[in-house]
């Protein structure tokens, strides 16, 4: 009954602007092109319901300086539920509000869940763009089909989400400091206990106004990398984005700032291999001599999440041909050298949330590798931040850069 993943390349379908009106419990309500189907294996943009926030349900807006990332959310969200009899259900747009969950809900007891980052700029012509949107489709589907949740059609929630966002469109922070972050989130609320595939699932969004994930911005930072701690495993989940990858973590990041660390290098191995960086993923820069360079991260053989971050710096870097490109294992061993013989450039993580953040010292069995002190105009890391947020913030034209309208 699930229909198979879908690779969303075409961006140029738009909800009909054909609304009619009508009237539910006293709010205000638009429909367009209801259509009641029988397992159906996606949902339509075309069967959206909006009900609209009373002027009364409408929050204050903070100051730009105010936004903390995930402490404030919109006015509206988007709610879809899925059942294995029927299928998808309508889509439907709604004051943003508390989910009711029956206590035994397979989300509450085995973590039957997932979630998507995403990002909405507003560009210096006031027009707001999602940054390659299709990718995070294609890897919530993939996530879905792991965690035993429906598939759908990226396309359409796309389409979806351009018209939430339009909905709330004054809570896009009027700043390039600043962002919309979007979550999509689908987790199993079948109300029984059990160790089975859901038979009930809801797929939600709420929107948040961020600012820089890091406060004090586009900074080093220090890393614990101790290979005591594991991350994820092959045969597991660590390329999936679900929940499960992240809560066991917490307390590993708590012992790094009890050290006075802000992140964790997670390792993997006897080699001790380098994996993630935090919740990002981890991108070395090297010279290896005779005027050559290379840019390594390490491959996407189920211990790493397929960054869409990550996939658009590789792409980058082969575009512009400057240097090697490779996707390969790297120990810290290859790292440990490299700083004593001089030729570890620049260490840095990539992620939807913080972009790219690059990495000051790393504290190793013992050993503070720290990173050479680069100026801006020499700094990868920093010339890979100010490209993409050009193409986010549509100062340059780019396929990737899709408006919402």
């Amino acid at each position: 009954m699930m229909a198979t993943v879908k690779t969303c390349v075409n961006f140029a379908a738009r909800i009909s602007n054909n609304f009619t009106w009508k009237n539910r419990e006293g709010s205000r309500v638009l429909s367009h092109g209801v259509r009641y189907m029988s397992s159906r294996t996606t949902f339509k943009a075309s069967d959206l319901q909006i009900e609209f926030c009373t002027p009364d349900q409408l929050k204050k807006k903070p100051a730009v300086s105010e936004l903390v990332f995930g402490r404030h959310f919109t006015d509206h969200m988007l709610e879809i539920y899925w059942d294995d009899k029927a299928g998808w259900g309508q889509p439907r747009i709604t004051p943003f509000h508390d989910l009711r969950l029956h206590p035994a809900a397979k989300v509450l007891h085995y973590a039957v869940e997932l979630f998507e980052g995403m990002k909405a700029f507003r560009g210096r012509d006031d027009e707001i763009r999602l940054f390659r949107p299709n990718k995070n489709m294609e890897r919530m589907n993939r996530t879905a089909a792991r965690s035993a949740l429906p598939n759908f059609d990226g396309n359409e929630l796309i389409e979806i989400l351009k018209k939430l966002i339009s909905i709330d469109q004054e809570w896009v922070p009027h700043a390039e400091s600043s962002s919309l972050y979007i979550r999509p989130t689908m987790i199993g609320t079948e109300p029984t206990l059990g160790v089975q595939r859901p038979t009930n699932a809801l797929l939600f969004v709420i929107l948040s106004p961020v600012g820089p994930y890091f406060s004090s911005g586009f900074k080093p930072v220090s890393l614990l990398a101790d290979p005591e701690f594991v991350r994820a495993w092959p045969g597991g989940c660590g390329m999936m984005k679900m929940g499960s990858n992240y809560g066991p973590t917490l307390a590993i990041q708590k012992i790094a700032e009890e050290r006075g660390l802000q992140q964790v290098l997670w390792l993997f191995g006897p080699d001790h291999k380098i994996t993630e960086v935090g919740a990002m993923n981890i991108m070395v820069f090297l010279d290896k001599g005779n005027g050559e360079k290379e840019l390594v991260t390490p491959p996407l053989h189920g211990l790493i999440l397929p960054g869409v971050t990550r996939d658009t710096l590789l792409t980058l870097g082969r575009q512009w041909g400057e240097f090697t490109v490779n996707e390969r294992d790297i120990t810290m061993a290859e790292v440990v050298q490299a700083e004593s013989e001089g030729k570890l450039i620049e260490i840095f993580g990539a992620g939807t949330a913080a972009v790219v953040t690059p990495v000051g010292e790393i504290h190793y069995q013992g050993k503070v590798i720290r990173m050479p002190t680069l100026k801006p105009e020499e700094s990868l890391a920093q010339r890979f931040f100010n490209t993409i947020k050009e193409i986010q913030y549509g100062h340059v034209s780019h396929e990737w850069s899709v408006p919402i309208e």
